[in-house]
């Protein structure tokens, strides 16, 4: 057994990277380390391509254990189940650097595992997915094109801190995960607290400089124990077929691509598309239908290219850097929804639904890593296969559609108020009514103003817009020319270089997301792309501000909540045996009452009179009986000498039956029964705290304030 190491002295703790120790069958496989969160990372990559296969079928996977943590898996199979959130977001991330490094046309099922073997609860194991990822391809036989690195940066006290631990992390202004080649970016995520540019610009920098180290670590461990490559082919398109597509579609595929509406180019390119097909099988019947589809895709990203480098000419007919028209509108829907808003840019549109409720709705989940365990405010994304004019699945969320909630959710969280100041668990749910590119930024702009409506006070609206890139490369695959372009539709995703989304204030950045198809760029073609974002992001927010500026009021469908406070070492008599006292103050009201550890009580209710009469339930169990005050409560039991009143809840007081009326009373059921609701007046407390009350002296004081009041009025 041959072990090797490299320690990456970057950040809080140590990086250790290990292979030749465990998944030797592996095409590459490393134990990675960092305090004692250990993560074991493997590839493996088919050697021959599948017939049929007309893409790079790459899987990433990553599996949290329970035992890492020292837990029982939860449920009733004890067994660790369908991937979390967390799991799926962190495969995404890891996937991302990796697929640019890959040549194209590699078309070998490819797959990478990370399983999480120990947790420590203060070191994220995302970090160390990618990481591992990058170092079991470049320790492998597989044709990876470099190492990629991968960091963690945050911001503590004004001070940018690498790989923080999940307590400093608690207490930092930025959330960065960055990805790289030594030279080059990548992939970013992450989120921030309203961040000025300048400054997560600086974050990047500090980022890129130890990337650095992790990949010059990675080189070093090829070098020792580095497999050779394999030899592999390309699924490219062949030049004898790109010939005839050329002389069927090479002058008229412009006038295709550039139609003006996205149904209008579909059909015009399905229809060159089809001609060109017919001619490649004329004179080459053994062509498949990928080869024509290779060829066909050839053309139209070439065309699209050339027009945007050499005439400053997009599909849409739009400038570089002008925005596609912007539609912005609130409480689209009946008030029984909280709060509703419709934003659009273009052909892309986004509908969301906010929803307020009792905090006990916020989500909870497991969590092995010691991060976020649980979450009030939560924005759901859903792609309905209609928003792009197709048939298809309809039901659970894939993997797109939870990393764009996400995208969205933590772009928003940061201006979303805090429990003390808005005390409701808040979900958004933004359904996706047409898709031209950029849905999850119309997210970001549709859930501000739908919470907005809902009457949620935030710190400032959000705005998220996208930045694309065009390049030309020399054949050293260096960038010699380039061009970025704002608001990207769907097209210009897809030929163009890289997808850019960055959300934020007028004050700051709150969200981002970078994805590339090149295997990086300069961090310099970022840094610009921040500032065209910028200004994109400041036209967008006066419209929504146009729309709405400021908090509504409430939907009269809201739940109302009021919150008092009571002694924490009384909480049980509010709660009472078995919840007794809780479930009947419910039960009256019909309102839901939540319980903090420190006595904060939390009621809420769908309308104003049970919110009302819970707090006045709760506010009386907790107040002292005063001598000389009136008191209005039920009959609980009748004796020979008297009734006892409720006067507070769990605090009975004895009218005496001389004091039940004026006069002789003969017998207290002449006067009173079980049942029913009197005002009494509080005439007395003994030395064993017993309470006298008196319903013939709070009628005296009723007949003496009538007299009073007759005697001014006259």
């Amino acid at each position: 057994m041959s072990i090797h190491s490299v320690e990456c002295n970057v950040g809080t703790n140590p990086i250790t990277i290990e292979t030749g120790k465990m998944a030797r069958l592996a095409d590459g496989a490393v134990v990675v380390r960092s305090g004692d969160t250990v993560v074991l990372v493997t590839v493996v990559s088919a050697t021959k391509v599948k017939e049929g296969q007309t893409f790079f079928p790459l899987s990433v996977e990553y599996k949290e254990k329970a035992a890492a943590a020292g837990m029982f898996p939860g449920g009733y199979f004890k067994r660790e189940g369908r991937p979390t959130e967390k799991e799926i977001l962190t495969c995404r991330m890891t996937d991302r650097p990796l697929r640019p490094m890959f040549p194209k046309g590699y078309f070998y099922d490819t797959q990478v595992i990370t399983l999480l073997l120990s947790a420590d609860g203060e070191n994220e194991p995302d970090i160390l997915s990618i990481n591992g990822a990058s170092a079991a391809c470049v320790v492998s036989d597989l044709p990876f094109a470099e190492p990629v690195g991968a960091v963690r940066v945050g911001r503590i006290d004004g001070q940018f801190v690498i790989n923080p631990t999940n307590s400093q992390r608690e207490h930092s202004q930025l959330d960065l995960v960055f990805a790289g080649t030594k030279d080059q970016v990548i992939m970013i995520e992450g989120s921030a607290n309203e961040l000025p540019e300048e400054d997560f610009i600086a974050a990047l920098r500090v980022a890129q400089e130890n990337v650095k180290v992790i990949c010059e670590k990675q080189e070093e461990l090829r070098a020792v124990c580095g497999k050779e490559k394999r030899a592999y082919e390309l699924c490219l398109a062949k030049p004898e077929l790109l010939e005839i597509g050329y002389e069927i579609a090479g002058d008229r595929i412009e006038e295709a691509i550039y139609a003006p509406s996205k149904v209008e180019r579909q059909k015009k390119v399905g229809a060159l598309r089809d001609e060109v097909e017919a001619a490649i099988k004329e004179r080459h019947p053994e062509a498949t239908d990928f080869d024509v589809e290779q060829v066909f895709e050839y053309i139209q990203k070439k065309a699209f290219r050339i027009s945007i480098m050499e005439k400053d000419k997009r599909a849409d007919g739009r400038a570089l850097k002008q925005l596609r028209p912007l539609t912005a509108e609130v409480n689209v829907l009946p008030p029984v929804v909280h709060g509703s808003a419709m934003f659009a840019r273009g052909e892309t549109m986004s509908l969301c639904l906010a929803t307020l409720a009792p905090m006990e709705e916020r989500q909870y989940m497991d969590n092995y890593t010691g991060s976020v365990n649980e979450k009030r405010f939560i924005l759901h994304y859903n792609f309905p296969p209609f928003s792009v004019g197709d048939t298809g699945r309809f039901g659970g969320q894939n993997r797109r559609e939870i990393g764009h909630g996400a995208l969205a959710e933590r772009s928003i969280a940061p201006v979303v108020p805090g429990e003390q100041e808005f005390p409701y668990a808040i979900r958004v749910s933004s359904e996706i009514m047409e898709s031209n590119g950029s849905t999850s930024m119309a997210s970001v702009c549709a859930g501000t103003m739908s919470l907005l409506a809902a009457g949620v006070p935030l710190k400032r609206p959000v705005a998220g817009i996208s930045v694309g890139l065009v390049t030309e490369q020399n054949d050293q695959h260096e960038i010699t020319s380039y061009k970025t372009l704002l608001d990207i539709i769907g097209s210009e995703d897809f030929y163009g270089d890289m997808d850019f989304k960055l959300c934020g204030t007028s004050e700051g950045v709150t969200g981002y997301q970078l994805d590339l198809k090149l295997p990086g760029i300069p961090l310099s073609i970022l840094e610009e792309a921040i500032h065209v974002a910028k200004a994109g992001r400041t036209d967008v927010l006066k419209v929504m501000n146009e729309a709405i500026a400021a908090p509504a009021q409430m939907s009269p469908n809201a739940p109302r909540i009021e919150t008092t406070k009571i002694p924490a070492d009384r909480i049980g008599e509010l709660i009472g045996p078995g919840g007794k006292n809780i479930k009947a103050i419910q039960a009256e009201s019909g309102a839901d009452i939540n319980i903090e550890e420190d006595g904060t009580v939390h009621i809420y209710a769908a309308k104003q009179e049970g919110l009302d009469r819970a707090l006045e339930l709760v506010t009386r169990m907790f107040k002292t009986i005063e001598i000389g005050e009136l008191y209005t409560g039920k009959i609980v039991s009748t004796t020979t000498v008297g009734a006892f009143m409720e006067v507070l809840p769990g605090k009975d007081g004895l009218i005496h039956i001389s004091e039940l009326a004026e006069g002789r009373t003969a017998k207290t059921e002449d006067v009173v029964s079980v049942g029913d609701v009197v005002t009494a007046k509080c005439i007395g407390i003994d030395d064993k705290g017993r309470v006298k009350m008196s319903i013939r002296a709070a009628l005296r004081d009723a007949k003496a304030a009538e007299a009073e009041a007759a005697g001014i009025t006259e």
